[in-house]
């Protein structure tokens, strides 16, 4: 895709490889301003919604942050349906021209989804990595307050590592200078008992509205 004349972007600056923590306390977050998600749903508190991002050789590093005031989530294992409590969510659409797609969820207790997904006219199918041994996505979180179930706490940060060698079955993956993806950055909170949702690129009613992304651009 042409970088020139976009609307609604994020550049993605390169970096070098470094460690995560959870709390995005490298010095090389400075490099990347935070960009803020809008809040989609009425109800609920307006709680700040951010994340930043940046690009190695070896793959993306996302760091997404938010203010809370209740851990609502429930301590499951990774892979089941972590989205029906509180997460940070993010979607790479590497090739708009192909349906196939990436989503990333994680927790407060550094519990993921991982989905590679097929959107073809609004249907919509999802499969799992596998092997996902040798490629596993690299995560912490941070929490301010008790890292537990109903805790009453004032923010968490999550912050994760995704190699490009678990992206490589996507087209335009690994991205070159200059590529452009489409991509959403999301939030679901349940603290007022329903689901809110905030992100990036506003949506509807789905975060898999592709057509409704916006976009990245690797410099």
């Amino acid at each position: 895709m042409n970088s020139k004349n976009l609307k609604n972007f994020k550049r993605v600056l390169f970096c070098k490889d470094f460690h995560i923590t959870g709390n995005g306390d490298d010095k090389v977050w400075a490099k990347t301003e935070w960009t803020h998600m809008e809040k989609l749903d009425s109800g609920g508190k307006d709680y700040l919604s951010r994340f930043k991002i940046l690009y190695s050789e070896t793959g993306i590093y996302v760091l997404f942050n938010g203010e809370d005031d209740l851990l609502t989530t429930f301590d499951n294992p990774d892979f089941t349906k972590i989205f029906q409590a509180d997460v940070f969510e993010l979607f790479f659409h590497p090739d708009p021209s192909a349906p196939c797609y990436f989503e990333y969820q994680i927790n407060a207790l550094n519990k993921e989804l991982i989905l590679f997904a097929i959107n073809r006219q609004g249907e919509i199918s999802t499969y799992t990595p596998w092997p996902y041994e040798s490629n596993k996505v690299e995560k912490s979180v941070y929490v301010l307050g008790d890292k537990l179930p109903g805790a009453k706490i004032l923010g968490w940060s999550a912050e994760v590592f995704i190699p490009f060698k678990l992206l490589s079955s996507i087209n335009n993956c690994p991205p070159k200078h200059g590529e452009v993806w489409k991509a959403n950055f999301c939030r679901l909170d349940y603290d007022s008992g329903n689901m809110i949702k905030w992100a990036w690129a506003p949506i509807d009613t789905s975060f898999h509205e592709l057509d409704r992304y916006y976009n990245l651009v690797f410099h």
